[in-house]
């Protein structure tokens, strides 16, 4: 069943989508060589917190850290640990938040310092790509536009599109129908209509699109070993144009300021 929001409703999600992107924005504050992720995530939960939000994803299906922290060939659902960042590292981190009984979900790679130009290529096209995707979310368009948007973008580079994840609806629940799988053909799948409001998430391989789950039974990582990129934002289908209800510009103004790029 897909739950169709009233503008009240998507005004609601946009205030917790927009909570998401300032708190990446405090996170990317601190990411640099040294820094342990569980600090990362500690200062993320302050932060919402302070926001009268708590948490998405600390205690959702017994997750039990507020971001998802994914390093590396990591794909998503990391855990934040005592791992320091390394220079050369890239970082996916996925945050939610529940504010008004909306959750906002969204997710940025980041640089840790100087990347190989192959890395750097992979995140800029994987963020490409969500911004192509979400070109087609509009209504009368169906997720299977969204999906080869994706597909047809990063593919040509030779990336594997991790097909085992995808994203979603959101709402009141974090996790709501359709679902929105990164791959797929033309004019198939849900219809899209105004008032659906989905969360579209490329999580593109360097390498192969297989990916295995680490034995904490959360973490998903390449099956290859090779890095992976992540990013995400919150959508109302609108009649022409897609509507963004979160926002990567305060995460982008700290990389200006910081001189380092995600």
């Amino acid at each position: 069943m897909i739950y169709y929001k009233t503008e009240e409703e998507i005004e609601l999600l946009r205030e917790s989508s927009l909570l998401v992107g300032k708190t990446l924005a405090e996170v990317a504050k601190r990411i640099k060589p040294g820094i342990e992720t569980i600090v990362l995530d500690k200062l993320a939960e302050e932060f919402i917190r302070d926001h009268g939000a708590t948490p998405g994803f600390k205690g959702y299906n017994g997750f039990p850290f507020t971001l998802c922290i994914s390093i590396n060939e990591q794909v998503v659902h990391g855990f934040p640990g005592k791992r320091p960042l390394l220079e050369g590292d890239i970082v996916s981190i996925d945050c939610g938040v529940l504010k008004n009984e909306f959750y906002g979900d969204s997710a940025y790679t980041f640089a840790v310092g100087e990347v190989d130009e192959e890395v750097r290529l992979l995140m800029e096209r994987t963020k490409e790509s969500l911004y192509k995707a979400i070109e087609v979310a509009v209504e009368g368009k169906r997720v299977g536009d969204i999906g080869y948007a994706v597909q047809s973008h990063v593919e040509q580079y030779g990336y594997g599109v991790v097909r085992d994840l995808v994203g979603h609806g959101l709402g009141k629940n974090l996790h709501e129908k359709p679902e929105v799988p990164n791959y797929g053909k033309r004019g198939t799948g849900v219809k899209l209509k105004e008032g659906m409001v989905l969360a579209i998430e490329p999580m593109i391989n360097l390498g192969t699109r297989s990916v295995v789950q680490l034995q904490d039974g959360w973490t998903i990582r390449t099956a290859d070993k090779k890095p992976s990129a992540h990013y995400e934002h919150d959508v109302a289908i609108r009649k022409g144009k897609a509507e963004v209800l979160s926002t990567f510009d305060y995460i982008e103004e700290v990389l200006k300021q910081n001189k380092v790029y995600g």
